[in-house]
């Protein structure tokens, strides 16, 4: 009997620590969110450069909410854009990103469905934080409905490019430099690689909603051939939402802004408004 308690103690103790390593591998990639709640919609006109011209290409839209994702509360948040018939003539582009996160944004799913031209795909990232490490199944799936799946670990907090942009929007910038550089290793559906958030200062923008905003100038960068490439830059409401209010995004194709045109769910009023 007496060693079948200690039998039943071993066990339960093998299952308390095996609960605290993923409490601890969690928390080791939370992150306490000050920018938004569940509800904000955003919505932007969207331009391309088409051979010097600037021309209006569609529309994009972002929309969080507090959802729940495996029956535990989390953050859903989900990006699309869509070209206009008159874009489609020269390029065909449709991007759905959809993640889930937890409350305090730990990164827990992340689907891109991309179609650029002729080419379509659908990446997913699903994570876990077993053990003390961060595990990611990554799958990417092609046209032909062919796939490939693979698996990777890490001890460092691992990210994809819309939870990652859900976590900056909460970094403080008090006491950055033009220059300053956050990296983070970003996952897509078959590989992680090195990426970086540059700031590059303050400047003041006008969106399509007619208001003039004080924003932060930030630039997401990939690392191509080794060196870092400019992806997307961002330019933010300089106040705790950080909401995006332009960006210029650098595709295989050429190059496409958006332009913020509503927004409304906002977490905290908007104080960056230029008179």
């Amino acid at each position: 009997m007496k060693e079948k308690r200690k039998e039943i103690r071993r066990r339960f103790a093998v299952v308390v620590c095996l609960c605290a390593m993923t409490l601890a591998a969690s928390a080791q990639c939370t992150f306490k969110n000050t920018a938004f709640k569940g509800g904000e919609f955003l919505s932007y006109n969207l331009y391309y450069n088409w051979k010097f011209v600037w021309v209006k290409a569609g529309s994009a839209s972002m929309y969080t909410v507090q959802s729940t994702y495996k029956g535990k509360q989390a953050y859903r948040a989900s990006l699309t854009t869509r070209g206009n018939r008159k874009v489609d003539e020269m390029f065909v582009l449709r991007d759905t990103l959809l993640c889930y996160s937890t409350l305090d944004m730990a990164p827990l799913y992340f689907r891109k469905g991309a179609r650029e031209g002729e080419r379509y795909t659908v990446d997913e990232v699903w994570y876990n934080y077993k053990g003390g490490n961060t595990h990611l199944t990554q799958r990417r799936q092609y046209k032909d409905g062919t796939s490939n799946t693979i698996t990777n670990s890490r001890e460092e907090c691992v990210y994809d490019m819309l939870n990652i942009f859900l976590r900056a929007r909460s970094f403080n910038p008090e006491g950055w430099k033009k220059g300053h550089v956050v990296r983070i290793p970003i996952a897509d559906g078959n590989s992680i690689e090195a990426a970086q958030l540059r700031y590059r200062g303050k400047s003041t923008i006008k969106a399509d909603n007619g208001k003039k905003y004080r924003c932060l100038e930030l630039s997401y960068m990939e690392m191509d051939e080794g060196k870092y490439e400019e992806i997307v830059r961002f330019y933010v409401t300089d106040d705790s939402n950080h909401i995006p209010i332009r960006l210029d995004m650098f595709l295989r194709f050429g190059s496409a802004k958006a332009f913020l045109t509503n927004m409304k769910g906002n977490r905290s009023p908007v104080t960056c408004i230029v008179p």
